[in-house]
């Protein structure tokens, strides 16, 4: 038994490796190219063959959740710092410059936060507490007279999603444009001089609808896809 044990723990040490090799080349390639990378690209970059990665990660959801699973922790902690903020326009404020800071950095965040990209546990809990936040944030703001009174978290989130998506571009030529377009956008949301709204707002299924929709103008170019 002890001669088997001894051959089982080289192999157990080597299926770590790769696996912290495959998360690590998805990181980089992820924040280079996004989440739609193919995977086999990723393999090559870490060394090992594509049936070393399939064995290693069940699909694209479980490779995205070990790579992004830990930062996206992170922005579920600031969602609940900047709800308890006693002004609710500074925290809505501060919440959104931390996220566009991180959408600006790394094209991976920017997929995994303004795409309907499913079956990724920590990304499906920061959805909701993504919302909890905006609706939290944007009620209080609204009660203390400081963004209009027909904004929805909808609204918000729509909006914030569209511009996010154009954020890797801007960052080429410009890399703190988005900060101009993010204050124009909150500019919108302030009760001055606004005008009724021609439209009503998406409803939360409309919302997810088109946000999967955005998560389909970028698709897989080549390789496995799950």
């Amino acid at each position: 038994m002890g001669s088997r044990v001894e051959k089982e723990t080289p192999l157990r040490r080597d299926a770590r490796r790769n696996r912290e090799m495959l998360i690590a080349a998805a990181r980089e390639i992820y924040t280079d190219q996004g989440v739609d990378a193919p995977l086999d690209d990723i393999a090559r970059r870490a060394g090992v063959g594509s049936a070393t990665l399939y064995r290693r990660f069940a699909g694209r959801a479980e490779l995205i959740e070990a790579v992004f699973g830990d930062s996206l922790r992170d922005i579920l902690r600031a969602a609940e710092e900047a709800r308890s903020a006693t002004d609710a326009w500074a925290g809505l404020t501060a919440y959104l410059e931390r996220i566009f800071g991180l959408l600006a950095a790394d094209r991976g965040t920017n997929d995994l936060m303004t795409t309907g990209i499913q079956g990724v546990p920590s990304l499906d809990a920061l959805r909701k507490e993504n919302h909890k936040t905006l609706d939290d944030l944007l009620g209080r703001a609204q009660e203390q007279g400081k963004v209009r009174p027909d904004t929805t978290a909808e609204d918000l989130q729509f909006m914030l999603a569209a511009l996010g998506r154009a954020v890797p571009g801007s960052t080429v030529a410009a890399p703190l444009a988005w900060r101009r377009y993010l204050a124009l956008l909150l500019d919108g949301l302030r009760p001055e001089g606004s005008h009724p709204l021609p439209a009503p707002s998406l409803t939360p299924d409309q919302l997810n609808a088109a946000m999967l929709q955005l998560g389909k103008v970028r698709r897989p170019r080549t390789g496995r896809a799950d």
